[in-house]
């Protein structure tokens, strides 16, 4: 009885050494599963320089890109579900279930969400030198050329993937996936030329729009953005269900402590709304989402069942 007492009060200990009131003791990891230079990347990035002060601790980023973002999230999943391991996502987390049917989690299971730092339109562009200027005019010729135009992407399952592929979906002609590691890439071989189009997030496409290497067409966001106020929404141009919702958030392993996510879900908020973060997000086009961990849950297992239903029915196959 005395051995049991003892280990109880031994589990005890051991628990309060990873509960909120002790945490975080060292720095943190948050694993970004897109290259350098991506808009899950550089937006988040503002957040986590402002969570590191909040909590007196280092949060060091680390890009673990590939297979649409799950080699990086399934590197949170094998991680201890202490605070101290971090996912950094964006809306590819709810896509990649419909898409890869044999990744090493289940995103629904494994993951306990965090909150949401905020969403970015998708703006489709292309290279001036195409002589194409709206939307319209665009899938005309599409439709005209069936297969003829190319389209980048980060992967199959990726946020840029689903934007792409609803409006081509609703627009209703036929177009060539190129995928890309990272988006600088994908970015830089539209530019030249080399790609025809990409939905790419406005706050990596703003300079190359207003430097007149890109022409905007369209955003994939439900409403006009105040980035780029002229250019009209997927579903204003008159294609249904064409809109996407572009968003970025923080998750953790499904079993770390309640109260841990609790404050992490707190001072990511509170971060959020700091006036210099704030002012950094807007200028890059991005729209807070204020939710608590309990509200940006239930947020992502909506979209969970939203996006399978849509990749069954558009017979969406990873490449």
């Amino acid at each position: 009885m005395r051995g049991f007492i003892i280990g109880l009060a031994l589990a005890s200990v051991a628990c309060g050494s990873v509960s909120a009131e002790t945490w975080p003791a060292h720095a943190i990891r948050a694993i970004i599963p897109f290259g350098a230079g991506s808009a899950t990347d550089i937006i988040p990035r503002i957040v986590l320089d402002q969570l590191s002060t909040r909590l007196g601790e280092p949060v060091i980023v680390e890009n673990r890109a590939g297979a649409g973002g799950t080699i990086g999230a399934a590197a949170v999943v094998k991680s201890e579900p202490d605070g101290y391991t971090l996912l950094v996502n964006s809306s590819a987390h709810t896509i990649v279930p419909a898409l890869y049917p044999n990744i090493p989690y289940d995103v629904s299971r494994d993951f306990v969400a965090i909150g949401a730092i905020g969403s970015v339109p998708n703006v489709l562009v292309m290279p001036p030198a195409r002589g194409i200027k709206t939307i319209q005019e665009f899938v005309a010729a599409a439709k005209a050329n069936p297969g003829s135009f190319t389209f980048a992407t980060l992967g199959v399952g990726s946020a840029v993937f689903m934007s792409a592929e609803r409006f081509r979906v609703s627009a209703g002609y036929e177009a060539v996936h190129v995928p890309f590691k990272g988006g600088p890439e994908a970015l830089s071989e539209v530019i030249a030329g080399r790609v025809d189009y990409y939905f790419c997030p406005v706050a990596t496409a703003l300079p190359f729009i207003r430097d007149g290497k890109l022409v905007a067409l369209a955003v994939s966001s439900p409403t006009r953005t105040a980035a780029l106020p002229d250019i009209p929404t997927t579903l204003e141009a008159g294609y249904p269900d064409s809109d996407y919702t572009f968003w970025i958030g923080m998750f953790a392993p499904a079993k770390t402590p309640k109260d841990i996510v609790e404050k992490l879900g707190r001072e990511m908020a509170a971060a959020v709304q700091e006036t210099a973060v704030r002012e950094k997000l807007s200028a890059l086009g991005v729209q807070t989402m204020p939710m608590t961990p309990a509200e940006f849950d239930a947020y992502v297992k909506a979209e969970l069942g939203r996006y399978a239903s849509f990749a069954k029915a558009a017979g969406l196959k990873p490449n």
